[in-house]
């Protein structure tokens, strides 16, 4: 994929998300780090800060089903919250 061509996608993927009350969730920021846009020292920190609770949950997880679970609300959760919740002390 082109340069251009990310640049487009994240675009459209930014115009989605304004549509929902300006909302920029992580998976936003994961796309466009992989366009090769630039990302802001906070834009990166939300991305730290989210895989590293990311990766404390799945692990802290019992059983299969509670490990699935958590995954799906882990991706509603990239998907649907705004990046900026993740910087704040208790995703640290």
């Amino acid at each position: 994929m082109s340069n251009a061509t990310g640049k487009n996608s994240f675009q459209k993927n930014i115009s989605k998300s304004k549509l929902i009350g300006n909302l920029i969730s992580i998976n936003d920021l994961r796309d466009k780090e992989y366009s090769g846009q630039y990302l802001s020292d906070e834009e990166k920190q939300a991305l730290k800060n989210f895989d590293k609770y990311r990766l404390a949950q799945l692990s802290s997880q019992k059983s299969e089903r509670d490990f699935h679970n958590k995954y799906i609300q882990l991706q509603a959760m990239a998907n649907l919250s705004p990046y900026q919740e993740f910087l704040k002390e208790n995703y640290f």
